[in-house]
């Protein structure tokens, strides 16, 4: 049977621990007389990731072991989320869906949200863009009111890539996106008790 990606996270043990880095490409240049910096802000944002698992045995490691093998190195795709942060702090009311075409950068506009809402959304919350391979996984970054047409402004990390379609559902729970991982390799350790450590390193699939 042929193996598909996207493929979803194995479940039956959950995760220890996860370590998400956002990460922005930034060129900096300093005087070495004055110490003045020059930025320029490139394009390039993603999320990274190091993923542990906690000790098992055998019959659950094989599970994790089988699913990082079938990714075949940074060839296929996953979908990862925050763990914790599956339910939102904000009310997040309604159904929101993209407000308007040609939509990209660091702002969306969304409509659809229950009407005049303070902290329709608050900063840290998370949404989710697209579906299975065009998932994107965005952090809001300023908490956020809708109008009395259900209208919200969200400024968000990482910054839209391609535009969603005008009317495209926005995820506001369980939101994912796509991952790859970061190496070729894939290793995991077994001790004289018999007890598996499994880690692994993700970065965003784009």
């Amino acid at each position: 049977m042929a193996i598909n990606y996207p493929l979803t996270l194995p479940t039956h043990t959950g995760l220890m621990n996860v370590n998400l880095r956002a990460v922005n490409t930034v060129a900096i240049s300093t005087s070495p007389f004055t110490y003045k910096q020059q930025i320029h802000s490139h394009s390039g944002q993603r999320w990274e990731a190091e993923i542990s698992l906690p000790p098992m045995r055998r019959a659950n490691a094989e599970i994790w072991v089988s699913f990082l093998l079938s990714l075949k190195g940074p060839k296929g795709t996953f979908l990862l989320g925050d763990p914790i942060c599956k339910t939102a702090q904000g009310n997040l009311g309604g159904t929101p869906l993209v407000n308007g075409a040609d939509q990209t950068g660091d702002t969306l506009v969304i409509d659809g949200c229950s009407a005049s809402v303070t902290d329709w959304v608050k900063a840290g919350d998370y949404i989710q863009l697209g579906s299975g391979l065009s998932s994107t996984l965005h952090k809001v970054l300023q908490n956020a009111d809708s109008n009395s047409s259900g209208v919200v402004s969200l400024d968000i990390w990482p910054s839209i890539r391609t535009a969603p379609a005008d009317d495209a559902a926005v995820t506001t729970s369980n939101a994912v996106g796509l991952f790859r991982l970061a190496s070729g390799i894939q290793d995991w350790s077994v001790n004289n008790i018999e007890v598996y450590g499994i880690t692994f390193a993700c970065v965003e699939a784009i």
